[in-house]
């Protein structure tokens, strides 16, 4: 006959072994980090599962597209490629004055980096973390560290990779800080987290500082992390209050964080101080880039292969993306994203 009371184990032998499971657990943090690569590993096939509906609804949806529809939407990319070709009319113009200033000043051109298409598999489902999950690991040459940004502007950073998936910090988390600077005057501040995806802060500011709303931040270079000059975000408000020191700033990020589907991965070029960890394989082109050549005759900028101008190799994560990645190429000299992705 069992014991109706039973007496178990006390509270407080319970609290000492969760506390020296946790000091072993924080002293072995760092041994533990293989252990953790191989399980995200390990788990990359059930992730590539779980969004195969997501993949069969898309698939669905643009399937069973409307005839109107794919009018609407041919009508718009139409309207968008005479933009942005008049746009790169006035770049090309742009670049070639850029270098004949830079010869004369003998100061070295900016190298274009190695860019890498990749897609967004997984949302974080945590609120008080915000990061992404994509279909691009340690088997493509991705490494923790690496900056990705979009079609707008700058997203994160790899934070953990895998040999097929990688995980990235967005720019909105809490725990990312980014270097900037103001195209403006060229002041340098540190862009952080809030929590927010709409919203990033600019801390310790001085009121003496010349900031004002509607300044475009991009990367300042520091930190040997992102490149110089991807714009990250736009100023939206600078409130100063009396007997404070600082004034609190907020910003606005360019990229749609809540609504991403494909990344650039970007790789630094060799002469841009940036060290690659060890045994991290950079991708190598599947095609040379062109140069784009305004053609005056119509209007519109022709296509030429050679080598004059800066060359820029872009590694498309499918044959389909590669033509999209170069047209967004030539950007790279100015502060808009170095490509643009569909």
């Amino acid at each position: 006959m069992k014991p109706i009371f039973v007496r178990g184990i006390s509270n407080q032998f319970r609290l000492t072994l969760a506390i020296i499971l946790s000091v072993i657990l924080l002293a072995a943090n760092h041994r533990l980090e293989p252990a953790r690569e191989s399980l995200s590993s390990a788990l990359s096939p059930i992730q590539y599962l779980a969004s195969v509906p997501s993949a069969i609804l898309d698939w669905s949806s643009e399937s069973f597209a409307t005839r109107n529809m794919l009018a609407l939407q041919n009508k718009e990319l139409l309207r968008q490629q005479l933009l942005m070709s008049e746009r790169l009319q006035r770049f090309e113009h742009l670049r070639q004055e850029n270098e004949r200033l830079r010869a004369l000043l003998g100061s070295p051109a900016y190298q274009d980096s190695l860019k890498m298409v990749a897609e967004v598999m997984e949302v974080a489902s945590d609120p008080s973390h915000h990061y992404v999950v994509l279909n691009r690991g340690s088997r493509s040459g991705v490494f923790v560290g690496q900056p990705v940004v979009d079609a707008q502007g700058v997203v994160g950073q790899v934070v953990q990779v895998s040999e097929m998936t990688s995980r990235v910090l967005l720019l909105s988390d809490v725990s990312h800080g980014l270097p900037v600077r103001i195209t403006r005057n060229d002041v340098r501040l540190v862009a952080n987290g809030t929590g927010e995806l709409d919203e990033i802060e600019l801390r310790h500011v001085a009121k003496s500082t010349d900031i004002r709303v509607g300044d475009l931040l991009v990367t300042s270079g520091l930190g040997n992390r992102f490149p110089e000059g991807y714009p990250v975000a736009r100023v939206v408000e600078v409130f100063t209050e009396d007997g404070q020191s600082y004034a609190r700033v907020t910003a606005q990020p360019l990229a749609a964080l809540d609504r991403i589907r494909y990344l650039l991965l970007i790789w630094p070029s060799p002469d841009s101080g940036v060290t690659l960890p060890n045994q991290v394989p950079v991708p190598a082109a599947d095609h040379p880039a062109q140069d784009v050549k305004p053609d005056t005759s119509n209007g519109t900028p022709a296509t030429q292969g050679g080598t004059q101008g800066t060359n820029v190799n872009v590694v498309p994560s499918n044959p389909n993306a590669a033509s999209s990645n170069a047209n967004g190429a030539s950007n790279a000299a100015t502060t808009q994203p170095p490509a643009e992705v569909h």
